[in-house]
């Protein structure tokens, strides 16, 4: 009891710190192995497809059915896309990984619509030289939804 009155007699910020210190090491004393092998293989045993495919320089991890911002593509709005440069599916414990693209992978996509992102000051100053400048950028951008993912 006294163990924990030490714990507790510091400033606001410490106590809270080690109050949660305390309960994160209750809560792990009950977590025996057994769970956490449990909650590994529920995990593990979930079917999760996705893939990881390379679009404007940058990698996207999708599934099918959700809405991804991509670098401006210059297709119309209700336009399917297929994307050929896929790195990896994963559908369950079935995982393929190309090295680096996928021979025969392909994520197929909707374009839902394009736009421009938020803008973006730059502001460049020199002190006691009578010098600012001031620039805006907004980049654009193309909302795709996943239609299918595929091999």
């Amino acid at each position: 009891m006294t163990m924990y009155r030490i714990m507790f007699n510091f400033c606001f910020f410490c106590s809270t710190l080690s109050l949660f210190t305390f309960f994160r090491m209750i809560y792990n004393l009950n977590l025996s192995r057994s769970q956490s092998r449990n909650r590994l293989s529920m995990l593990k045993a979930e079917s999760v497809m996705y893939g990881v495919f390379h679009s404007g320089g940058k990698q996207h991890r999708v599934r099918e059915g959700q809405t991804v911002r991509l670098e401006k593509l210059d297709i119309a709005t209700g336009k399917t896309v297929e994307f050929d440069r896929v790195m990896m599916i994963v559908n369950g414990e079935d995982i393929k990984i190309g090295s680096p693209f996928l021979t025969d992978g392909k994520i197929t996509a909707e374009v839902v619509a394009h736009g421009r992102g938020e803008k973006v000051r730059i502001i460049k100053f020199r002190r006691r030289k009578h010098f600012r400048k001031h620039q805006g950028h907004r980049q654009w951008f193309t909302d795709v939804k996943i239609i299918g993912i595929g091999s």
